[in-house]
């Protein structure tokens, strides 16, 4: 990796009166208006703190949810722009508007040690583009409400867009102290880890984390998989999986997963029992879980958590391990009905004697929902995607573009 400037760099050289664009990851989860995980704002307020006490007119910019180009009001920044302003105990200035008259009006009147926080960057067609020209003029627009930037948005980092990517291109650049933060973790994990490593997988889909089992078959010692995912390990085992997820076209793929796995001595642990249901729970319905033999799932029935017996496994594969990087709930735990096989595995993560790395997205939301503290890990990522593509050994375009 080449140099790359930090923020106490970047503050050293003097920032006072200097406008400072800061790309943070501020995509947080809503229920209406209401903040339900304000994570990803808490960790982004250092390095925004550390810019306007250095007297910067800071400028911040980010993303909520997956608009298509065009302002919706769902997708407003308004109501994180209130809880930044109340983490950070001081006004923050809204801009209603990515580029527009308002963000430069927003921008103009700032005075030094303040902040401003744009609308959506993704309301602007240019952001995601994959057109270079057009992502290209969008970031023109956005340096030039800026004398110098910042990427502290490690959740974006893995994306060629507008405020992550072209914009380093066009200004004086710096890693925010959040960014730097992921990266050292990240590496730790990679490079030498502490052994031994145990890496847990969840989440809906085998093809999300291809890459990422892929590569960690040859760096960890145990893999223990549960989430949606499992019942394709299952299948491709042989067994009757009833309604539950499964991707058939990855059966084979699981089944060379579990042959390169024994041949290399990688352990693989897999669910023995599971809590199944008739139909996936919603508000209409109250919920009737079992719990099965995972070798035994019945036609009828889909599976929706891993079963106590798996909890204490999966407990047991962590009890020891030096190291452990986890990414992708156990079960669907916004229901209490199927929450208990991911409570078990933070529960066990909680108590690594040595480094535990949440990985971002949901499994982040999952641990605070269940009632645990940040500071009962080592680390939680603020961005799942990143994270993954990071331990696939995938470069990312925005910590690469900030290299010299």
């Amino acid at each position: 990796m080449g140099h790359i400037s930090s923020l106490a760099q970047l503050v050293e050289q003097g920032l006072r009166g200097k406008r400072v664009l800061v790309r943070s990851d501020l995509n947080v989860p809503l229920d209406g208006q209401a903040i339900t995980d304000d994570g990803r704002i808490r960790a982004s307020v250092p390095t925004i703190r550390a810019l306007a006490d250095a007297g910067a007119r800071v400028v911040v910019v980010a993303h909520l949810g997956r608009p298509k180009g065009a302002p919706e009001d769902r997708y407003s920044l308004r109501p994180v722009g209130a809880r930044l302003a109340e983490l950070l105990q001081t006004d923050v200035a809204f801009a209603t508007d990515t580029v527009g008259e308002s963000a430069r009006a927003t921008v103009a009147g700032l005075a030094d040690a303040q902040v401003a926080l744009l609308e959506n960057v993704r309301f602007n067609p240019g952001e995601t583009s994959k057109d270079d020209a057009e992502r290209a003029a969008f970031a023109d627009e956005l340096a030039g409400l800026a004398d110098v930037f910042v990427s502290d948005g490690f959740g974006v980092v893995h994306r060629k867009q507008a405020s992550v990517f072209d914009v380093a291109q066009r200004l004086p650049h710096a890693m925010g102290t959040l960014v730097a933060a992921e990266l050292e973790v990240m590496t730790r994990l990679t490079e030498d880890p502490e052994r031994p490593y145990v890496v847990v997988l969840g989440g809906s889909k085998v093809s999300d984390k291809l890459g990422v089992i892929d590569n960690l078959l040859t760096k960890a010692d145990t893999l223990v998989i549960g989430g949606g995912m499992v019942f394709t390990f299952l299948a491709a085992q042989g067994h009757e999986v009833g309604k539950s997820l499964l991707e058939q076209d990855q059966l084979g793929t699981c089944r060379s997963y579990l042959e390169r796995a024994e041949a290399s001595g990688v352990r693989i642990v897999l669910p023995t029992d599971i809590v199944v249901d008739t139909a996936f729970p919603d508000g209409d319905r109250e919920p009737r879980p079992r719990v099965v033999p995972a070798d035994q799932i019945p036609a009828d029935a889909l599976g929706l958590d891993i079963g106590p017996d798996s909890g204490v496994a999966f407990a047991a594969a962590l009890a020891g391990a030096r190291t452990v990087f986890w990414n992708g709930p156990m079960g669907v735990f916004e229901v209490a009905a199927f929450a208990e096989g991911t409570r078990a595995v933070a529960q066990a993560l909680a108590e690594v004697d040595g480094l535990s790395v949440v990985g971002g997205g949901d499994s982040a939301s999952a641990v605070r929902a269940l009632g645990f503290a940040d500071s009962d890990f080592t680390h939680i990522s603020t961005g799942g995607g990143a994270s993954l593509e990071f331990l696939e050994g995938k470069v990312l375009p925005g910590i690469q573009v900030l290299e010299d």
